[in-house]
């Protein structure tokens, strides 16, 4: 189990990526929901349903890979910046190269400054706090996606 749980955790691997695993998982993420978006027609609602749906085994595998790692957050876990991500895409008016780079851009910005409370959820415990906060800046990063397309800037 823990072989799958590592799997899923660093994204089928990109979390070994040596330079900005991070931002890595994000476009691992992106590509996945860009694919479903080409050949299967998702939209703004489905990829939020998506990332909701993948919230507990992202949370799962997460606390079962840091548990086997001993750390808090490894950095080889990215299947929280996937959640993210497809949360970010959940704020999109319509899907062009410009709301998909804006999408990546948003999410990274908040990933990485971590407004309140999307700070305050890195201490809940386990695999929660590593997903959490990472689907909080996702949602934050949506409402601005949202925002920007309603004034059409994409």
């Amino acid at each position: 189990m823990t072989a799958f749980a590592r799997l899923i955790a660093t994204w089928f691997y990109l979390g070994y990526t040596p330079k900005g695993p991070g931002t890595a998982g994000s476009i691992g993420g992106l590509a996945i929901a860009w694919a479903l978006h080409a050949y299967c027609g998702f939209g703004a609602l489905a990829f939020g349903v998506l990332a909701l749906i993948g919230l507990w085994p992202a949370i799962w595998a997460s606390d079962v890979t840091a548990r086997a790692s001993g750390l808090k957050d490894p950095q080889i876990v990215v299947v929280d910046e996937v959640i993210g991500q497809w949360a970010t895409l959940a704020g999109a008016m319509r899907f062009n190269w410009k709301s998909w780079l804006a999408a990546l851009v948003l999410f990274r910005v908040f990933d990485i400054f971590k407004p309140p409370p999307v700070r305050q959820l890195e201490q809940v415990p386990g695999g929660a706090g590593i997903v959490l906060d990472d689907a909080m800046a996702g949602l934050y990063a949506a409402l601005v996606l949202f925002a920007a397309g309603w004034f059409n800037l994409y």
